[in-house]
């Protein structure tokens, strides 16, 4: 995960609101703050991350990851690797 960002803040250096990403709004502050710092703004996103990668990031934790993939799932999507179709090697 080498996606190193200022927190909230895209690359033309505008802020990206809080409510522009499409998260779960159940999710905990901490973890919004996680995605956010290792450069993640929608949930699309998170298809080409791991589960173990997101769990190493501060303030991720169990919880907040059954909500992401519950979220990911209404969606008809997964984490990479829960989901071969999500594989970008492909």
């Amino acid at each position: 995960m080498a996606r190193q960002v200022e927190e909230q803040e895209m690359t033309d250096g505008q802020k990206v609101p809080e409510q522009a990403s499409n998260f779960p709004t159940g999710l905990s502050q901490p973890a919004r703050r996680a995605l956010r710092a290792a450069g993640f703004t929608s949930l699309e996103e998170l298809r080409t991350v791991r589960a173990a990668d997101l769990l190493r990031l501060h303030g991720m934790g169990p919880k907040a990851l059954a909500q992401l993939r519950a979220a990911l799932a209404e969606r008809g999507l997964a984490l990479a690797d829960e989901d071969g179709k999500n594989d970008p090697s492909r």
